[in-house]
């Protein structure tokens, strides 16, 4: 078990990493999140009244949750006890408990729970805290980067409020790194350090959001500023060095992923080849397998696209298969060029619709029998039983139909499930449709 300690610089201030030498000491200090934190907010109020409650963080790292958490203890002069879901257990938590049942009979101080990656806990591990949150012994904070409506009992959530915190702006990091050049006490004041506009700009967008990030980074261009009799410069190229690779937050089926492939999906849908683009480059830039990318485009020319341009699902398969024959990045360009098609093309999700509402009647309607005159009749008994009887071929008819033959099983009513748009090739499919159930002039 780990047991946070109320913020304070001690002896080991020199070793201890800039990022957590700054952590804000109380909500003056807290930087970004004004939408939680920001004059008049609710969780502001509440921490102003020192109130405490149970309450669940969501947000991308280096986005406050840690501080956050203990800002909240402090305020209402809890006890502050941390432990990361990744290598805590049961035995954690419930030795946790005890602490916090000797606290409440000794000094009367409350608990604070701090439970860290949350979302690592299976539901079982979860439920061992719920009493003791229920009863007061505990207030539980967790913090996750991941959706609570997946990764979190229901139980637990109707007990704890969500709080959602963003990545944190650009101008918020520069505020940061501004701050820790010039703190003597705690930053990096007291070495005479300089920085460049353009790098402290360079720095803050390296971190994409991410204020541990961003002071980690400053950290390393201070010990490769070289010495100067004006003090130590961090100059634009120093920065570039130190934030070369980049850094850009995906998380590899993580929340994030889900996002970013729904806004490529609904970009192709609406027709947008720029922001489809975009998104695939976000994708893959981030680390997603374009296999998954060239997976999930044969979904949407089935889905989205359909009979309106059947291309698109052969121009699909075709992408999917140069990037297997040609790997990385070079069969990238196969599913940039189908992404520009099939955002580029006509639409229609008739396919789509009609399909679930075939299945749903097979699903619902049970085994209805196949109509007698459908059934093929290879035996003599079969023909005497009647298979085949009745049935019209259709190109031994004038046009190749057979108006009238039914098809459904006897006794369930004719359905119609699939109606073509009017877009691209569907155009003519609708047309001869209308024809073939006799809604239109014959041609």
């Amino acid at each position: 078990m780990v047991t946070v300690a109320e913020p304070g610089l001690g002896k080991d201030v020199a070793w201890r990493p800039l990022a957590d030498r700054m952590r804000p000491r109380s909500l003056a200090e807290f930087v970004g999140q004004a939408q939680l934190v920001g004059a008049g907010r609710a969780l502001s109020r509440l921490l102003e009244a020192g109130v405490p409650h149970s309450m669940v963080l969501w947000g991308p790292p280096g986005s406050g949750k840690t501080t956050l958490a203990r800002l909240a203890a402090q305020a209402c002069g809890a006890r502050f006890v941390g432990l990361s879901a990744v290598m805590a257990g049961v035995r954690d938590i419930r030795e946790v408990i005890e602490q916090a049942r000797a606290s409440r009979a000794g000094d009367g101080r409350p608990t604070v729970l701090f439970l860290d990656e949350v979302h690592r806990f299976n539901r079982s591990q979860q439920d061992t805290f719920l009493p003791y949150v229920e009863d007061g012994t505990l207030v539980f904070i967790g913090a996750t980067t991941e959706n609570p409506s997946f990764e979190l009992n229901s139980a637990l959530l109707s007990r704890a409020r969500v709080y959602v915190l963003r990545p944190l702006a650009a101008a918020d990091l520069r505020a940061l790194l501004e701050r820790a050049l010039s703190d003597a006490e705690r930053g990096l004041g007291g070495r005479g350090l300089r920085a460049a506009d353009e790098a402290l700009e360079t720095l803050a967008f390296a971190a994409d959001g991410d204020a541990r990030r961003a002071l980690n980074l400053l950290e390393v261009a201070a010990d490769l500023a070289p010495a100067d009799p004006a003090g130590p410069m961090i100059d634009a190229a120093i920065a570039s060095e130190v934030a070369s690779g980049g850094h850009r937050r995906f998380d590899k089926r993580g929340e994030l992923f889900y996002d970013q492939i729904s806004a490529l999906h609904k970009s192709v849908r609406d027709s947008d080849p720029d922001a489809a683009l975009y998104w695939l480059c976000r994708m893959l830039d981030g680390g997603c397998d374009p296999a998954f990318i060239a997976r999930r485009m044969v979904r949407m020319a089935s889905e989205d696209i359909g009979n309106a341009d059947p291309r698109a699902l052969t121009l699909a398969l075709a992408a999917w298969d140069s990037y297997d024959r040609l790997g990385s990045p070079e069969g990238e360009l196969a599913l940039a060029q189908a992404c520009v098609f099939f955002a580029c093309t006509a639409k229609s999700n008739a396919t789509y619709l009609a399909f679930g509402a075939a299945q749903r009647d097979a699903q619902e309607l049970g085994t209805l029998e196949v109509p007698l005159h459908l059934r093929n009749a290879p035996t003599r008994l079969m023909k005497d039983l009647g298979y085949g009887k009745g049935y019209r071929y259709a190109h031994d008819e004038p046009e190749a139909l057979a108006p009238g033959q039914q098809h459904f099983p006897d006794g369930m009513q004719p359905r119609r499930y699939y109606e073509p748009v009017p877009r691209g090739l569907e155009i003519r499919i609708r047309e001869a449709l209308a024809r073939i159930r006799g809604q239109g002039p014959a041609s």
